[in-house]
């Protein structure tokens, strides 16, 4: 028998029985859209972490050739009020420079200036999160809101950020010049009036972040007046160590998670050994029949493999359909960064055809071995 009549006949048995032939695919369906969503998620989170440390690897500034810019900081919490609305939130004293450090922008208004900074004007950047809840849909800019009772203009509106990889919620923030919020809102004394909570700094870029980071803390020990050997008074963080974690645990988290979306394609693959057990069994008769006038083994074994590999086939292409849709849907409704890969649509579809191939060949053995007698007798 040749193999485009062992395929034209296999597909005649499957289309015999549309709807078990149908509810045996739904598990090969299942598990591949599982493995492409599980993976997207899993591969989503690694390119949004190494996106990250590409937009905040920058520079430093004037003395460290790595750096590009530098925004002081201090920081504390507060409640707001605008009217009969009030919202407990973070509060960031810095420079403008922190905006560019941060890859954010301003979407509605201005963002305040230097000049905003040295001479401590009372003047703010609402995060998403504050501004809903202040103002809700309204534009906020040039209204008066007040931080610890202090009156502030609203200068603009910060884009969004979304959530951190620890869950904090980013836009949930009031930016407001460095100078004011150390004299009027953080709360630091005359004293220390000068200091500050902590530096950001930006590398020119990813592949400079060691440097930058060697370079300011030579720089610092020597400002400090720092003896060889004695430890450090300061604490650099380089976020490319943090984001190497975050990506790692999120290559983790994507092969754990495709390994467990494989385990559906493999309950698929055992659905499609009993279907064809019993497909076999119901053509018994049928079997006999084709060996009685001339079939050998190896095409029959060849018919019930090409019906198994088929129910694969078509399964997994539905899968990947469904996959690369659940994707398109988690995105947008959970917000999660989600990249569909070539290669897992790939994977999961040759894994698809391998379960149909590995499933198939017992059942379709069992038939090729039947004795033509005994299949001929059986009612």
């Amino acid at each position: 028998m040749k193999f485009w009549m062992a395929v034209e006949i296999g597909l005649t048995a499957l289309r015999a029985n549309r709807l078990r032939s149908a509810l045996t695919m739904l598990g090969i369906v299942i598990g591949v859209a599982a493995v492409i969503a599980m993976v997207a998620v899993g591969s989503g989170a690694t390119e949004r972490i190494q996106q990250q440390i590409e937009d905040d690897a920058r520079a430093i500034a004037s003395e460290c050739p790595a750096v590009a810019a530098v925004a002081p900081t201090v920081r504390g919490g507060a409640q707001v009020t605008y009217g009969n609305n009030n919202w407990a939130t973070s509060i960031v004293g810095t420079t403008p420079d922190y905006l560019t450090i941060r890859d954010q922008t301003v979407v509605r208004g201005n963002p305040f200036s230097a000049d905003d900074g040295s001479s401590g004007t009372k003047v703010a950047l609402l995060g998403g999160t504050v501004s809903q809840n202040l103002f809700g849909s309204a534009d906020p800019t040039g209204q008066t809101i007040r931080i610890k009772n202090v009156p502030f203009t609203v200068d603009g509106v910060l884009s969004a950020k979304g959530q951190s990889p620890t869950g904090q919620d980013q836009d949930d923030v009031i930016l407001i010049p460095i100078s004011t919020a150390k004299r009027q809102v953080v709360g630091a004394s005359q004293a220390n009036a000068g200091s500050i909570g902590a530096i950001m700094v930006q590398a020119v870029d990813a592949h400079s972040m060691d440097e930058a980071q060697s370079e300011i803390e030579a720089l610092v020990r020597q400002r400090h007046r720092m003896r060889p050997g004695q430890d450090d008074d300061f604490t650099v963080r380089n976020l490319s160590d943090v984001f190497s974690a975050q990506e790692s645990s999120a290559r983790v988290m994507s092969i754990l998670l495709g390994a467990i979306a494989s385990v559906s394609l493999v309950v698929g693959g055992i659905g499609i050994m009993n279907i064809m057990l019993v497909s076999v069994t119901e053509r018994t008769r049928e079997i006999g029949l084709r060996i009685a006038i001339g079939a050998r083994t190896r095409d029959l074994l060849a018919q019930f493999l090409v019906e198994a590999v088929t129910l694969s086939i078509l399964g997994g292409i539905a899968g990947i359909l469904v996959g690369v849709t659940a994707s398109a849907l988690i995105s947008h409704f959970a917000g999660w960064n989600t990249l569909v890969s070539p290669t897992a649509i790939a994977l999961a579809f040759v894994f698809s055809a391998l379960v149909g191939v590995f499933f198939g060949y017992y059942p379709a053995r069992k038939a090729a071995l039947l004795d033509p007698i005994e299949a001929l007798r059986f009612e």
